[in-house]
């Protein structure tokens, strides 16, 4: 019972603060829509809630195009060719493998197939079949695998095993159809964490990808869950990957960004902290990440992925007019941490938005102060 009392002075503690800190100047809350009070989005041009594209961090107009004639004729061609012409070392390469697996496994799981019912995603079943030389149709089978896993089992019983267990050996057999593509690799980092690979097994899978994309920020997004302290390794050893490689990223790289990403793995549950998002562990990751978008490639495909944390960063820490200037960027797809940790994405990430908006103009900024 006294536990009960502690847990309930805590929660009621927690609300104290958070009205005190929504009293700070600037602070907003969300009102109904319609409201006078109520900022509206639309007016920066940014997209309906219910126009919100999530599938995607970003645009890839080839991938939508492809990815609608796939499942609209169920031939699995387009996308065979489309893998084809896509840089084996790049980042687009591996967000384009991740979306035909996902396709597939959101196919099967619409349709799961029944007495004179084709289950849904045949179409890669069809590729792997027709075409089992094929690395692109490989690596993505080994992926679908992956989701399938996490999408439909849970860890630590047998049929998540079971199915992580096949993806491995589909890893390998993509491995050896491609060998100097990372994609096979990057796919096992999520089969190492699901399986508990040892730190010695992790760190030699970790080094095929290094000898094959050293700077490849996908991997390092998809290697960083396996040191946190959820997983295999502790809040300390994520940070330690994370600034590693923040520290050997070449110019114009966003690999300086991945301190952030390991501050939101490790989050507390619940933040009785008014301040924490101004801190300096913070603060310095979000700086971190503001350089790194700012000084990366326009075109390249992984912006979006940092331009979507800094939005959740910034909004939280009252940074209105720099939430706004990311949105400006992403605006339109959700496809990305964290709004994909949300059982509705567009929905959170519209809770966001307003915010930011009801921010900016709290603070005197307009459609017309704006940037574009």
């Amino acid at each position: 019972m006294e536990i009960l009392w502690v847990l309930m002075a805590l929660v009621m503690l927690g609300f104290v603060l958070l009205q005190l800190s929504r009293r700070r100047r600037g602070a907003v809350g969300l009102v109904e829509p319609g409201h006078p009070d109520a900022a509206d989005p639309a007016n920066y041009g940014f997209a309906r809630e219910e126009e919100l594209d999530v599938r995607m961090p970003g645009p890839d107009q080839d991938l939508l195009d492809v990815l609608d004639l796939v499942q609209r004729t169920q031939d699995y061609r387009g996308a065979q060719q489309l893998l084809a012409g896509t840089e084996v070392e790049g980042e687009r390469r591996w967000q384009r493998v991740q979306a035909f697996a996902g396709a597939a496994s959101l196919e099967l799981r619409q349709r799961p197939g029944g007495v004179g019912e084709t289950p849904g995603g045949q179409w890669l079943r069809v590729w792997r079949a027709e075409a089992p030389k094929d690395a692109g149709g490989a690596a993505v089978h080994a992926e679908f695998l992956v989701q399938q896993a996490w999408r439909t089992a849970t860890p630590g019983t047998d049929e998540f095993r079971i199915i992580m267990e096949e993806a491995k050996t589909a890893c390998g057999e993509a491995a050896l159809l491609a060998p100097g593509d990372p994609i096979p690799y990057l796919v096992e980092l999520s089969v190492a964490r699901g399986l508990g690979y040892s730190r010695e097994e992790f760190e030699q899978l970790w080094l095929k990808i290094l000898d094959r994309a050293p700077n490849h920020m996908g991997a390092h997004l998809a290697a960083l869950p396996y040191w946190c302290e959820k997983w295999h390794g502790s809040r300390e050893l994520a940070y330690s990957f994370a600034e590693a490689a923040a520290a050997r990223a070449p110019r114009g790289s966003l690999l300086a960004a991945m301190p952030l990403f390991a501050v939101f793995e490790h989050l507390p549950e619940v933040n009785l902290v008014s301040g924490f998002y101004q801190s300096e562990v913070v603060t310095k990751a979000v700086h971190g990440a503001l350089h790194a978008v700012h000084s990366a490639r326009p075109d390249d495909p992984m912006q979006a992925h940092v331009r979507h944390l800094l939005v959740f960063f910034l909004v939280r820490g009252e940074r209105w007019a720099e939430a706004m200037n990311q949105l400006t960027v992403i605006d339109g797809h959700v496809g990305a941490l964290p709004w994909t940790l949300s059982a509705d994405p567009a929905a959170e990430f519209a809770v966001y938005r307003a915010l930011a908006v009801a921010g900016y103009e709290a603070n005197g900024g307009s459609p017309a102060t704006l940037p574009h």
